[in-house]
């Protein structure tokens, strides 16, 4: 359960990222700007991935090693 909680923490922080990354210098990666209902809210959608990858590293962090 520990290594789900990290691969799940791994992806939100790299999807994070590439949203951030996306709308400061208009590069074409990342899952975030092609969800069609998050137009206009891509910087929120992507800190809360953020904030969503720290609580998955925390709660991985939390459980016993097994």
């Amino acid at each position: 359960m520990k290594q789900l909680l990290e691969i799940f923490g791994f992806i939100a922080l790299v999807q994070g990222i590439a949203g951030l990354v996306h709308e400061f210098t208009d590069l074409k990666w990342g899952l975030v700007q092609r969800i069609g209902f998050l137009d206009g809210f891509e910087i929120y959608a992507s800190i809360a991935l953020l904030v969503l990858a720290f609580a998955l590293f925390a709660a991985a962090e939390s459980r016993k090693s097994g």
